[in-house]
């Protein structure tokens, strides 16, 4: 069974490389497509799937980036709204079967938005309010609350898409390339480690960090799939305390149904996420390291400007901090308006 989830993950990384490099070689310079039909009327046989992507882990609560939720809405690349991210975790510290284990709730409210700098540049900005809880062993519960870190990305469109004027029936591909910063905005408290095996009970993790993202995918009529690859660089806070560097790797498929003035877009996909050892003081701390192998349902409603979304999340087979962590589940809700 092992071998078989490994095998899996395995051509799952192989898939996501392979369909970024063979779609990028076929569809490079096709950022004008030919017009079908003399009169361009609205997008009304195919969508510009530019969603559920930059799927940046929360794993480490604290990061505030989107929890492999997505950081874009599925049928529009430009819009602001609110998201809330729930997700549920349960640690154990100890080495027998009777340990304790600790639950851990991880609750975000993010005001976000994607927001066009020129044709080719967006920017994405993520101002999050957090509100986690755990339940500790001696039947006490801890609860924290407060800003989190703001997040400000900016991507660049290397291959565009179709504009929404133009009606094609022809297959549509975009590229996206970009990075940003976290910045140290929301607290970090070295006392709420203690107690616990998870270090990432935090509403900040202090530090600058640096991202790097690539996001690409096409569509053909209402059918599509995306995919993405990200790697955050971590650094040092100033309690000496660092979290790890991680790469989040994902593919989503997904078509669009319409009933009158409704689209309909239900999706279903995988990611990955991997963490690079936490480090004290220079020294690599125990049992911070790991990875998370997810599965994700979710379903999008766009009605006009409108969108509203609801997402789930499920591991289907994971390693975090020597197995001493484990995530029950994730599910996001959100509503948004299109630009």
């Amino acid at each position: 069974m092992t071998n078989d989830l490994l095998n899996t993950r395995n051509l799952y990384r192989f898939f996501t490389l392979v369909c970024i490099g063979f779609y990028t070689s076929l569809s490079y310079g096709n950022d004008n497509p030919n017009i079908d039909g003399p009169t361009p009327s609205g997008c009304a046989t195919h969508i510009h799937y530019d969603g559920e992507y930059f799927d940046f882990c929360d794993t480490c609560g604290c990061g505030s980036s989107g929890g492999s939720m997505g950081y874009g809405t599925g049928l529009n690349n430009n819009f602001f709204g609110l998201r809330y991210i729930g997700q549920e975790y349960r640690s154990r510290d100890g080495i027998f079967a009777d340990s304790p284990w600790i639950t851990e709730n991880f609750n975000t409210i993010q005001a976000w938005a994607n927001l066009p700098i020129s044709k080719r540049i967006i920017a994405n900005v993520i101002v999050p309010f957090q509100f986690h809880n755990r339940s500790l062993p001696d039947n006490t519960e801890q609860t924290i609350s407060g800003l989190g870190d703001i997040s400000v990305l900016g991507f660049y469109n290397l291959i565009a898409a179709t504009p929404d004027s133009i009606v094609s029936i022809k297959p549509e591909h975009y590229l996206q390339l970009g990075g940003g910063i976290k910045m140290p905005t929301g607290k970090y408290d070295k006392d709420n480690n203690e107690g616990s095996v998870n270090p990432s009970f935090q509403l900040g993790n202090g530090s600058w960090d640096y991202v790097l993202a690539m996001n690409y995918g096409f569509t053909y009529r209402n059918w599509g799939i995306s995919t993405m690859a990200n790697y955050t660089i971590k650094t040092k806070n100033p309690k000496d305390y660092q979290f790890g560097n991680q790469l989040n790797l994902g593919i989503n498929a997904f078509k669009t149904y319409y009933i009158s003035d409704v689209a309909l877009t239900p999706i279903v996909g995988v990611s990955e996420e991997i963490y690079a050892s936490n480090r004290e003081l220079g020294i690599e701390v125990a049992h911070t390291k790991g990875d998370v192998f997810l599965g994700k349902l979710s379903i999008e409603a766009s009605y006009n400007r409108y969108s509203l979304g609801l997402a789930g999340m499920l591991p289907i087979s994971q390693n975090l901090n020597d197995d001493k962590v484990e995530l029950r589940n994730r599910i996001s809700v959100y509503m948004n308006i299109n630009l």
